[in-house]
């Protein structure tokens, strides 16, 4: 009786491949249902891209680029990889605030797969992320902006943001996972995320900033996202900008999904 309770232990923590898939699909059915429940969650992924277009494009875009129409095609791609990349932080957030609730303690209990309580959510977001990039491009379209790299690079560049923002969501739930509170995530993710928009290439030219401050822009990896998606949506080409950003991503991948699993299996 002894040796069948060691072995079923055994079982639950190593599922199979596929089980581990249909367990993460099966949470991020349940994170799905939750924001059917509550929508209001949408809010930062539906209102703020349309906030940040407008306000960037008609305050800054005559003083930076001389009019609105030539500011669009260097705006909405930086407003495009901001959004995601602010929305990959409520990722984090919604994780700490589930643990602190106590649900993933029931999820330890279950046989499934240890990862499963951190893809699932994670998977959901990727809907998330579809609807900013649609409310995003949607916005541009609407005042002006006419990407000349075609429908198909459109896409492609879509694609690839939400595919990074998933990306960088894992960090962020590292930050989840070792932290103390949903707030402290919060106030972490957004001392990270600032510096890293402003201090880029998003806005303005590099070449305008402090010398001092040009390297770090230059070598910033939000600067190499927003080229690369500026290239692909304003000229349809493919340059080292996003072959530099494809490394990055899997490099981030393969560092922070088992670390994140590791401690959050030590943590519960």
């Amino acid at each position: 009786m002894k040796n069948f309770s060691v072995n079923s232990q055994l079982l639950r923590r190593k599922p199979s491949f596929v089980q581990t898939i249909q367990n993460s699909f099966i949470l991020a059915f349940r994170s799905l249902l939750k924001v059917w429940h509550t929508p209001e969650q949408l809010t930062d992924v539906t209102l703020q891209p349309i906030f940040f277009i407008l306000m960037f494009a008609y305050i800054f875009g005559g003083a930076i680029a001389g009019n609105v129409d030539k500011y669009l095609p260097t705006i909405v791609p930086a407003i495009l990889v901001q959004t995601l990349f602010s929305a990959s932080i409520i990722s984090g957030t919604q994780l700490r605030e589930d643990m602190e609730t106590g649900i993933f303690d029931r999820f330890k209990s279950l046989p499934i797969a240890r990862i499963a309580p951190l893809a699932g959510p994670l998977l959901a977001d990727i809907l998330r992320y579809a609807i900013a990039t649609f409310s995003t491009l949607t916005t541009g379209y609407i005042i002006g902006y006419r990407p000349a790299g075609g429908i198909i690079n459109l896409i492609i560049a879509s694609l690839f943001v939400i595919k990074f923002s998933w990306c960088i969501s894992w960090v962020f739930a590292f930050v989840g996972v070792v932290a103390r509170t949903a707030s402290s995530v919060q106030a972490i993710s957004m001392l990270v995320m600032f510096p890293l928009m402003f201090l880029s290439n998003a806005f303005v030219p590099v070449e305008t900033m402090p010398h001092a401050i040009q390297w770090f822009a230059k070598n910033n990896p939000i600067s190499h996202i927003i080229t690369a998606v500026r290239q692909l949506t304003n000229t349809g080409k493919i340059g080292s900008d996003f072959v530099i950003t494809l490394i990055g991503m899997i490099i981030i991948v393969g560092i922070f999904i088992p670390l994140t699993v590791r401690i959050y299996s030590q943590k519960t």
